[in-house]
């Protein structure tokens, strides 16, 4: 073998082994959980000392594309690339159509890197050494190029991926916690006596609502009762439904109208959440002794009162909570019960539900629904059975809540 054959073959064989040095190098630095930034300072080592590239730009994806690594550019020469117009054309390793209008004039070849079939990163490559192509270290080594380039692009994806499913888990972890305290904010008991009787349902549209409803002994003789819905969805809304929680229980006991009890709790609702949000309510107070129900409607959906045959939209009360620093204008109304009359409040939710045109139940629906049952396990049974049928139908994007009660002599 003469002098110069036994150079090449040294010269390939190390090569070579730099080659597989490289990529154990790379599977170390992913398996020890490396920074992106190692990870490309491998690549710009491998590329510039190893196979000795002079110019090239890595443009990569991490929630918008951008230049991750360049070499032999100035600051001029980086801004000028336009990296849409790469990414739009290129789909296949392929000779770049050099352009100063695209910053792409120092280049030759473009290197795509996909994984599952979506583009993560191009690799651009200049510098071409000698008078042929097929001498230049780029077309020599071109395939080991995309191969690292590939593994370091799947490494920082998958990376990502597990970052994020991490998250995921955390928040999901949080969400199960917060939906476990909410769920404590509702009375674990209803009352069943001889004197009321009240039945609930609750379904939050994910894991946590604005939804809310309440049963409240004041004293030996009056209960309050409320159904209340906070706009929007998710964790704000659920953090201002419990601080309205409390902050309404607190007052039931010492406010001494209900008009007050609202006054006082639409100045909380501003003050917790700075005109951002806004609450509907229905409260009503029940008087055992007296015999009536005292209500006020704060903006929403109106209740029914179902009475010797007659069905009665409760609407009196005031607009919403949380809007203005004095409410415009707030009455409440007592109303006189005859025996085992009948209330249903409920949310939105409830009369938004469709039909299979696509029509809602609206509160028309609703005392449609309820107009011929007798008792509160009917009419309970009644609603949960039209909520089923809309769930089958299509998806329900609101939560949904209502409470009946009966009042009894």
């Amino acid at each position: 073998m003469s002098q110069d054959k036994s150079e090449r073959v040294r010269g390939k064989l190390k090569l070579s082994n730099i080659k597989l040095k490289t990529i154990l190098d790379i599977s170390i630095a992913i398996n020890k959980n490396a920074s992106s930034e190692h990870l490309f300072g491998l690549l710009k080592n491998v590329l510039v000392q190893d196979l000795g590239i002079g110019r090239f730009v890595f443009i990569s994806f991490d929630k918008t594309w951008q230049i991750a690594l360049q070499e032999g550019l100035n600051e001029n020469q980086i801004s000028e690339i336009n990296i849409d117009s790469i990414i739009n054309q290129y789909d296949d390793i392929d000779v770049l159509h050099s352009s100063t209008e695209t910053g792409t004039n120092k280049f030759e070849i473009v290197v795509p890197v996909f994984h599952n079939k979506k583009a993560f990163a191009y690799l651009l490559l200049g510098d071409l050494q000698g008078e042929k192509v097929e001498i230049s270290p780029i077309i020599k080594h071109l395939k080991f190029i995309q191969t690292l380039a590939n593994i370091i692009v799947v490494a920082l994806e998958n990376k990502r991926l597990y970052e994020e499913e991490i998250k995921q888990i955390a928040i999901k972890k949080e969400l199960e916690m917060a939906q476990t305290m909410q769920s404590l904010l509702f009375p674990r008991r209803l009352p069943n006596n001889k004197k009321i009787e009240v039945k609930a349902y609750y379904r939050p549209h994910s894991e946590v609502s604005g939804d809310y409803y309440d049963v409240v002994q004041i004293d030996a003789n009056r209960t309050a009762l409320c159904v209340a819905d906070v706009s929007g969805k998710g964790m704000s809304a659920a953090l201002l439904m419990a601080n309205f929680q409390a902050h309404l229980r607190a007052q039931l006991s010492i406010s001494s109208t209900i008009e007050e009890l609202v006054n006082k709790t639409n100045k909380r609702i501003i003050e917790s959440a700075n005109y951002e949000k806004f609450i509907t309510l229905f409260l009503a107070i029940f008087d055992a002794k007296e015999q009536t129900l005292t209500f006020l409607n704060a903006g929403h959906q109106p209740a029914l009162l179902v009475s010797e045959n007659k069905i009665v939209e409760l609407k009196k009360g005031c607009t919403v909570l949380g809007m203005f620093d004095e409410l415009p204008k707030i009455e409440s109304e007592t109303i006189a019960l005859p025996n085992h009359s009948k209330l249903i409040c409920y949310t939105d939710g409830l009369t938004e539900l469709e039909d299979e045109n696509g029509n809602q139940l609206e509160v028309e629906g609703v005392a449609n629904l309820i107009d011929s049952y007798q008792n509160l396990k009917e009419i309970k049974t009644r609603l949960e059975k039209r909520i089923k049928e809309a769930e089958n139908k299509s998806a329900i994007d609101d939560d949904i809540t209502f409470l009946v009660a009966e009042f009894l002599r």
